[in-house]
């Protein structure tokens, strides 16, 4: 198997990295997520650039280059003496990264990726040869990702559609700028991949060597845990014409979410810039002054109150923009968090006292609701074969629905 070669960061010349696999699969004592395979031994190697001069420690230069991996398992690694630099074994996180160093590590990769059709019920509001329109319920997550191998949505949409089992060998380029970071998702390029699945194949295959992210026929996307309409194209044309309306900002997005207080003013705009907090990747957050170190993106999200229960609300929320998490980011950002929210604090008695009857209350809510209240209500967008504007809209799901008639009842003063 030939190296895999892909250019680092720009700045002062561009590092060269190089993934090569091992041979065979070894049992380095370490688990993945539940549902994941047994991961294999691969071997990253990064050439500093000779312009190289930030002096960076080596947990925090390493984090940039290895997809998926948090600085506390960079550091768990270079304790374990996974990590080289000019072929002596370093240990320390904190050791300082010099032009022209040579470093060599060994991180566990994913093996080959396959999708099988799964027989899973689909609530499907309209379908022709070019799209579909699902429902999707609280719970399912759209695509195949780390840790979520089997029963997503793409996994029901290959069932549903009659197509075949997608297996990838997971030795595509690596894509050391891949970015998940928003609802919308671009056409990568690679227009073979799923020549068979009828879908569409524009994101099917994977973005880089070990990556499980494979999106057939996927436009956009919903969090795991909100309910609500998507729209899935069945072929690369309509998949392409579908994207663009998302990313010209021509499609209709309307969400439905029960938060914490009463937003001020009723209402209103958020118009801010986010990133991935750089304490926890696998949140979002508001970038307060944007820089060119910080990769961030402009979002903005338009809201007004439908009905205030007292302690909490029930708002519209419509998008702008389409980030990762951009609803939830920004309902907390003006301090209203959506309710049970665990992410982003919205899992606690936020307004009001907590304690006695109120916190039974809420508890008992929560338990009920086990998620974020936010559902994607409405979706519009224009059919790209008929030119026809079609416009669907799907009721709040039951756990939501029943959170708001428990707060319209219970006296929350």
């Amino acid at each position: 198997m030939n190296d895999q070669t892909t250019s680092g960061r720009p700045s002062a010349g561009s590092s060269q990295v190089k993934l090569k696999k091992s041979g065979e699969p070894e049992k380095l004592g370490e688990l993945g997520k539940p549902g994941e395979p047994e991961k294999v031994e691969s071997h990253l190697f990064i050439d500093v650039p000779p312009g190289y001069r930030e002096g960076e420690r080596l947990d925090v230069y390493l984090t940039t280059f290895i997809q998926n991996a948090t600085r506390a398992k960079v550091q768990g690694g270079i304790k374990d003496g996974k990590v080289t630099i000019n072929g002596k074994v370093i240990t320390k996180p904190s050791a300082t990264v010099l032009c022209n160093d040579k470093i060599v590590c060994a991180i566990l990769k994913a093996p080959p990726v396959e999708i099988v059709a799964e027989d899973i019920p689909l609530e499907i509001h309209f379908e022709d040869d070019d799209l579909i329109v699902i429902n999707k319920p609280a719970g399912m997550v759209v695509h195949p990702a780390f840790g979520h191998r089997t029963g997503t949505l793409v996994h029901a949409l290959l069932h549903h559609v009659g197509g075949t089992t997608l297996t990838f060998d997971s030795e595509d380029d690596i894509d050391s700028d891949a970015d998940d970071d928003g609802d919308v998702v671009e056409d990568d390029g690679d227009n073979d991949a799923a020549s068979e699945t009828h879908l569409s194949s524009l994101n099917a295959s994977p973005r880089f060597d070990g990556d499980v992210v494979l999106r057939p026929g996927i436009v956009h996307r919903l969090d795991k845990d909100t309910s609500g309409l998507l729209v899935v194209a069945k072929n690369d044309v309509t998949h392409a014409a579908l994207a663009r309306q998302f990313m010209n900002r021509t499609t209709r997005r309307r969400y439905q979410a029960i938060v914490w207080g009463v937003p001020t003013p009723k209402m209103g705009t958020i118009e801010t810039e986010l990133a991935r907090d750089p304490r926890d990747r696998r949140k979002v957050a508001v970038v307060k002054e944007p820089s060119s170190k910080i990769k961030s993106k402009p979002a903005i999200t338009h809201y007004e109150i439908v009905e205030a229960f007292g302690y909490c609300s029930l708002v519209e929320f419509r998008l702008e923009t389409g980030r990762t998490h951009q609803i939830r980011v920004h309902a907390a950002h003006i301090g209203n968090p959506i309710f049970g929210d665990t992410t982003y604090g919205g899992d606690r008695v936020r307004y009001g006292k907590d304690e006695g009857q109120r916190r039974a209350f809420y508890r008992n809510l929560f338990l009920q609701l086990p998620r974020q209240a936010l559902h994607a209500r409405s979706l519009g967008f224009k059919h790209p074969t008929t030119g026809v504007e079609m416009d669907f809209e799907v009721e709040m799901p039951a756990d939501m629905l029943h959170v708001a008639s428990r707060l319209r009842t219970f006296d929350l003063h």
